[in-house]
């Protein structure tokens, strides 16, 4: 009998290759929104307002190799700093895996299926707003947990 393979989506996240790594994003587009950090107590709120880039219906970036040159604050997460990003979605498959969770049966790489994470409600698509149409941030706080 030969050696069962894991998925590559199990492997930890150092181990994996670049296609692997880009892979495991679920496309639910929650990292792309706008936080308000509370100056007095640090909580980070979440806001519906969407980076410009963001495809409000598929939940990918638009312009994701060039981002950087037009929103220079863009995080470019690696598998070193996923545990110091507070702010990633509590469903986000790298914070998940980077805490040694199971991605969720809604996942497209468990499902097959990439319109799940938006049937399952996990996604932006519905109840968001681009940047450049929304104004000043506080008038998007939403109760939603990201």
């Amino acid at each position: 009998m030969g050696e069962v393979t894991k998925p590559f989506w199990e492997k930890p996240l150092a181990q994996l290759d670049r296609a692997e790594w880009e892979a495991l994003c679920d496309g639910c587009g929650k990292c792309c929104l706008h936080k308000v950090e509370d100056e007095v107590t640090g909580d980070i709120h979440a806001t519906n307002v969407a980076c410009k880039l963001l495809d409000r219906h598929s939940g990918r970036c638009t312009n994701y190799s060039g981002r950087r040159a037009f929103v220079p604050d863009c995080i470019r997460l690696t598998a070193g700093n996923v545990d110091r990003l507070a702010w990633l979605p509590s469903t986000c498959a790298y914070r998940l895996r980077a805490e040694g969770k199971e991605l969720p049966a809604w996942h497209y790489l468990v499902s097959g299926d990439r319109e799940m994470v938006h049937q399952a409600g996990i996604s932006v698509r519905g109840w968001t707003i681009s940047e450049t149409d929304a104004g000043d941030l506080e008038h998007h706080l939403v109760d939603r947990e990201l």
